[in-house]
């Protein structure tokens, strides 16, 4: 992920370099600023993964809404332009699906945002059977929903999967079979923070 970041900041310097020598290098100064930027918003900062039959966030974020429902729990994480932008798999096991849809690009903290934003949905099955689902929500900003996992792939908790560029919006969608750790209004950190634990394993 950090790649990309490399990559916009390249572009950006070298498009504040011609225009310092055709014009004049104060004229550079705004490009060298986003350059920076760039390289930092693209930061990949190693997590530490929690262990045992625990689902982690997908995201760094802020969880600005909680729905329990009998059947499942929605989780839902809204990502600011300050947040690390990388997603993790909230579990491990074998995406099972991935279904994209386009859609609007209203402000992600909307409840609606859900479902009429683009989005990405990824379904993962770990080896007990058990179902996860978190979906990519593109947001104001944020116009590209980076996803690099495919069905048939296998991950692990808290790998690697994907990010969406200047930010946006991650749902979490938990069985009953979870008990939820988290609530509204609380910061998480992809990868590291428990947003739920499987029932049994709490008995």
């Amino acid at each position: 992920m950090v790649a990309t970041g490399l990559y916009y900041a390249l572009l950006s310097i070298l498009a504040g370099g011609l225009l310092g020598l055709l014009v004049t290098p104060l004229a550079a100064t705004p490009f060298a600023i986003f350059g920076v930027f760039c390289l930092w918003f693209f930061r990949d900062p190693e997590r530490a993964i929690p262990r045992g039959p625990v689902a982690v966030s997908p995201a760094d974020g802020k969880i600005v809404l909680v729905r329990r429902r009998p059947e499942r729990t929605e989780i839902c994480i809204f990502m600011n332009v300050l947040d690390v932008h990388v997603n993790r798999a909230p579990i491990g096991g074998k995406i099972v699906d991935v279904q994209y849809s386009p859609g609007q690009f209203m402000v992600a903290s909307r409840d609606e945002a859900s479902f009429a934003n683009e989005r990405n949905t990824i379904t993962v099955e770990d080896k007990d059977g058990v179902i996860v689902r978190f979906t990519q929500i593109a947001g104001l900003i944020a116009r590209r929903i980076v996803c690099r996992a495919k069905a048939g792939d296998f991950v692990t908790t808290g790998q690697r999967i994907g990010l969406i560029q200047f930010g946006s919006r991650v749902d979490v969608e938990l069985g009953p079979e979870w008990t939820i750790d988290v609530q509204e209004g609380q910061r998480v950190k992809a990868g590291s923070t428990v947003l739920a634990r499987r029932a049994e394993a709490t008995l």
